[in-house]
């Protein structure tokens, strides 16, 4: 007789049964599922070890997705100390409903849950980097730039392998929640009257300690995290759309929109002027101790130098509409005087015909406009808003130096190819120039130094420079670091640009520069404000007398308490102080 094999098994036969038609026939197939449970006979503890290993992990993925809070700094084991009420009503439910309609939910309502995982995610990052939270409207289309700053910050290889690690973990958090739920809600219908009696008394704790206030350091035990993120999200998606219709309607008010051309800035007639937006200048540069000593220090030598070259200058400070990053939006703010704090707005704003500070000078007709980007690497349609005649991006300053990190060239380069391509041309009108100024943007490393200005040829002198420098990795999750080196990011942008006026400005130019937005978190703290510093510098004393009125400090650096407004104000502000007559333009 031969022995029983798993196939005699499974098919419920033995060798004695049929022996001539068993040598006739094809050998009989396992199936996956056969195979499967022999090996549970043959290894039952193993078996159950596994079992109860996936449930375990299911239970502490679903439970971990439901506590996790949306910001860094609330990453604590107290969070995920507590009882989730969504996870007892998500037993309830699964407990009363039939098999095939529990699987469905069981499995759409894992998906979400890890759709929700990505988006406290995705919080975590944009409060650490923009002081905001992730808006589900309008945020997506600055992945793409997340992904460019990575691969100009730390290379072309970690771009692509964060990109591809955020894709992975999108399906695996979407996947592997589904299946937790799966098995979680199997396990309850399995065991349905010990489930039962769990989940009321899970009910009745929860409750419980809802009503009594319990706390596990200073933490409340019961826990409706993922609901009220959900309610905040819907809140966030609503108020989103109702902003975008509104505001259409607010950007078609403009105090001067129908101005004629004679009446605005008339008393800056014959005046070269340069409007410059330094990446990352913010309050903290000038206040924070780490950074202030440094900064202010240079603040206070550039204020002497450029007295002694004979001009003087007022500074106070504006609240920025945005924190971290998004710096066009700071750009728009100032110069539209409309308050555009996410991206619709700003692409609202760019379709709009709203007159904007810098296009104010082209429609006199008395000034030539021009722009100098040179972090601009791609078209750049909103010149048109601006008003620029024309501008000149990262490609069209014959730059053949290293770039240091985002930043395509130097400050101090971009600087003299301005003198070089434009300031210095002769006209036939004073120019009006837009610059904007990217050595001091994060990771702050390799920064670069300054050079003769004679030396500067095509800023092939630069590679040393960058080659002895940092890299982004040896500062970027550093925040004394970080702090170091954007002080001194700080202290070159400002010093470039004043040693620029001081060689190249004249009796006419007139000099308006301040802070796109603070710098991240990292640097500027996590309750930081979003003031920047502004300041006017001129060598006639007519100009800054035209602004006596603000109450603003006298030289580079803004005093503590200098007046501080919106950063939408200061539009108006500027052209009524310099003889705009105001016409308004209604819908």
């Amino acid at each position: 007789m031969q022995p029983d094999t798993v196939e005699n098994v499974i098919e419920g036969t033995s060798p004695e049964a049929e022996p001539e038609a068993s040598e006739q026939q094809a050998p009989v197939r396992v199936t996956l599922r056969a195979r499967l449970a022999a090996r549970r006979e043959r290894h039952p503890t193993a078996v159950r070890t596994i079992r109860w290993t996936i449930t375990v992990l299911a239970a502490a993925l679903v439970l971990g997705a439901l506590l996790l809070p949306n910001r860094m700094t609330a990453l604590h084991t107290d969070r995920f100390l507590r009882i989730p009420v969504e996870a007892i009503i998500g037993a309830a439910v699964a407990l009363a409903l039939p098999r095939r309609p529990r699987l469905v939910v069981a499995v759409l309502s894992g998906a979400a849950l890890g759709a929700m995982t990505i988006v406290n995610l995705l919080d975590m990052g944009f409060i650490e980097y923009l002081g905001r939270p992730f808006n589900v409207v309008l945020d997506w289309e600055l992945l793409p730039d997340a992904q460019s700053y990575v691969q100009d910050s730390m290379g072309r290889a970690v771009a692509i392998g964060a990109a591809v690690g955020a894709v992975v973990l999108v399906l695996l958090a979407l996947s592997l929640m589904a299946l937790a739920m799966v098995r979680l809600s199997n396990l309850l219908a399995h065991n349905k009257q010990v489930a039962t009696r769990a989940t009321l008394v899970a009910t009745t704790v929860w409750v419980l300690c809802s009503a009594l206030g319990l706390q596990i350091m200073g933490v409340p035990i019961a826990s409706d995290r993922t609901a009220g993120a959900v309610a905040i999200q819907a809140v966030r998606v609503r108020d989103t759309l109702r902003d975008e219709a509104e505001f259409q309607k607010v950007a078609k008010v403009d105090e001067f929109g129908n101005t004629p051309p004679g009446q605005l800035v008339p008393d800056l007639r014959g005046k070269d002027m340069i409007f410059t937006f330094i990446e990352s200048y913010g309050r903290s540069a000038i206040e924070d101790p780490v950074e202030a000593p440094g900064v202010d220090r240079t603040l206070d030598a550039r204020t002497q130098a450029l007295a002694k070259a004979g001009f003087h200058a007022k500074s106070g400070w504006l609240t920025s509409a945005t924190y971290g990053g998004s710096s066009w939006l700071g750009h728009s703010t100032t110069m539209s005087g409309l308050w555009i704090s996410n991206q619709q707005r700003y692409r609202t704003l760019m379709a709009s015909d709203h007159m904007s500070l810098t296009e104010a000078f082209k429609k006199t007709g008395d000034w030539d406009t021009v722009g100098i980007m040179p972090g601009v690497q791609k078209s750049w349609p909103e010149s048109k808003f601006y008003g620029l005649d024309k501008y000149r991006n990262a490609f069209q300053m014959g730059y053949k130096g290293p770039k240091f990190s985002w930043s395509t060239m130097p400050d101090q380069y971009a600087l003299q190819q301005f003198q070089n391509l434009e300031h210095s041309k002769k006209r036939s009108k004073p120019l009006m120039s837009l610059v904007i100024l990217t050595s001091s943007h994060q990771p702050w490393a390799p920064i670069p130094k300054m050079v003769p200005w004679n030396d500067l040829g095509d800023g092939s002198v630069f590679k040393a420079i960058q080659k002895a420098g940092n890299k982004p990795s040896d500062i970027i999750a550093s925040s004394p670091k970080s702090q170091a080196e954007y002080g001194k990011s700080v202290q070159y942008s400002v010093t470039a640009l004043t040693q620029w006026l001081e060689r190249y400005g004249n009796d006419n130019t007139v000099l308006v520069f301040l802070g796109d937005h603070q710098p991240i978190a990292r640097v500027s703290g996590n309750h930081a404000s979003r003031d920047v510093p502004i300041s006017i510098v001129a060598k006639d004393p007519k100009v800054l007398d035209k602004i006596d009125s603000w109450g603003w400090s006298d030289g580079l650096r803004p005093a503590h308490n200098a007046p501080v407004w919106k950063m939408s104000a200061f539009r108006d502000k500027f052209l009524t102080a310099y003889g705009s007559t105001p016409h308004p333009k209604k819908d």
